[in-house]
């Protein structure tokens, strides 16, 4: 497995994440996506997206609101619950968490501990101009909430059958003490939340199905086998509201860590939700001739976390003529630039010209890079370091020819395409 720090500089060098508020001295683990970053990040939630809600015809989509009505996370129980004990150090006034702790003393700098104190890990915020307890609302910590509080909507204006799901992709915030390794652990992240409603009767089918289909999911865009492993979540570790759980878990380069979980919550939320907000979070039945409240299923995962992973499984190293290669081999959905165009001389008007049109011609429905900045030798280790899946370079004979030599990442290995035919080429290649 590659070193975490070897992922990190790559990311600020080419473009894929850089330390947030940088040029003031950061904030610790928030994190700003770059120009590359953020196509990667796109990719995975749009495939994501594509595979959760586009492919199937049970699940329907939402973007709920980050502030919602306090009394939610009083209710969900994230108000009483959602907390963390913390240690303070009397000597080096390091604070950290108290089930991670091995020792008596304090792991930084032996010092005196204090007792263990509760802190809840919601960031609160005021709605209006007055800062009052009465305006406090707060940051989600998570998505799922938003989904349960409009159950009832969705199944109203989408008439689907159990069962059926709802997904989501959005920031939640989380005050997290523990922080670190890169962006692992972050303030600020993106979940990706499907909740799937079920009869009770078959939610437990329903749970292996989706704990299955996840797993397979990350394995068939890009995570290696021997990286990824299924934990189920011992009886005294299971959250309140979880009648089950499995962790997929993947080998980062601190140890086995989790990447996404796959929740039996039961029908707890929605029994909450109704009986404090008085409105009814039911399901007719019309076999049975009855209301039901439906069980629910819930795979939640990062975007962060998968974006990590799809990195570090993605990178190699390689000697390819007695020189180093580095190459992200990411799979061709994620890839952040799927094309780039390089002029093989850039003091040839007529080559850069020809070059330019192709660029112009090939973007539009994905990314393309265009790149005259050095050598041609020196521009494939810049492409190859960044993921692309195919370089195309114009030469002198494409001037009499009309025909470019497009290159594969993976195996290097160079076609002969004729300029009407490369659109086509490429197209074949990346959907």
């Amino acid at each position: 497995m590659v070193d975490l720090n070897v992922i990190a500089s790559l990311c600020k060098r080419r473009g894929f994440i850089y330390q947030s508020s940088e040029i003031y001295g950061g904030l610790g683990s928030v994190w700003d996506y770059g120009p590359l970053g953020a196509e990667l990040k796109n990719n995975v939630k749009n495939l994501w997206w594509r595979s959760m809600v586009y492919e199937r015809d049970d699940v329907e989509g939402l973007d709920a609101a980050i502030l919602m009505h306090p009394e939610v996370w009083k209710t969900s129980g994230h108000v009483t619950s959602f907390k963390d004990l913390l240690v303070d150090c009397k000597s080096c006034k390091k604070r950290f968490r108290y089930d991670l702790i091995k020792t008596k003393s304090c792991p930084e700098c032996k010092g005196e501990l204090t007792e263990p104190r509760p802190f809840n890990l919601m960031f609160k915020t005021f709605v209006g101009s007055v800062e009052s307890e009465a305006n406090e609302v707060f940051l989600r910590p998570e998505t799922a909430q938003g989904i349960f509080v409009n159950f009832k909507n969705v199944l109203i204006s989408s008439r689907k059958k159990l069962p059926f799901g709802v997904a989501q992709i959005g920031k939640a915030f989380r005050n997290e003490i523990t922080t670190g390794n890169f962006i692992f652990r972050s303030r600020e992240f993106e979940q990706m939340e499907l909740e799937y409603f079920t009869d009770p009767e078959e939610s437990d089918k329903w749970f292996e199905y989706w704990v299955n289909e996840r797993f397979k999911w990350y394995q068939q865009y890009g995570i290696k086998k021997e990286n990824i492993k299924l934990r189920r979540h011992e009886k005294e570790e299971l959250a309140h509201y979880a009648k089950s759980c499995y962790d997929i878990e993947f080998l980062f380069p601190m140890g086995w860590s989790e990447l996404e979980g796959i929740a039996h919550r039961t029908d707890f939320d929605l029994k909450q939700h109704a009986k404090i907000s008085g409105k009814e979070l039911s399901y007719y039945d019309e076999l049975a001739k009855k209301d039901i409240i439906p069980h629910v299923i819930e795979p939640s995962g990062g975007v962060d976390r998968a974006f990590l992973a799809f990195l570090l499984d993605a990178y190699k190293e390689e000697k390819v003529r007695g020189e180093k290669r580095v190459v992200l081999s990411l799979h061709k959905y994620l890839a952040p630039v799927k094309v780039a165009v390089l002029p093989l001389l850039k003091n040839r008007p007529e080559i850069v010209e020809m070059a330019k049109a192709i660029y112009k011609d090939l973007r539009g429905d994905r990314k393309v890079q265009y790149d005259d900045a050095a050598s041609i030798g020196r521009l494939y280790r810049r492409q190859d370091e960044i993921g692309t899946l195919y370089c195309v370079t114009v030469d002198v004979e494409s001037l009499e020819d009309k025909k470019v030599t497009v290159r594969d990442r993976d195996t290097m290995k160079q076609d002969r395409i004729d300029v009407s035919m490369l659109k086509k080429y490429i197209e074949e290649r990346t959907r």
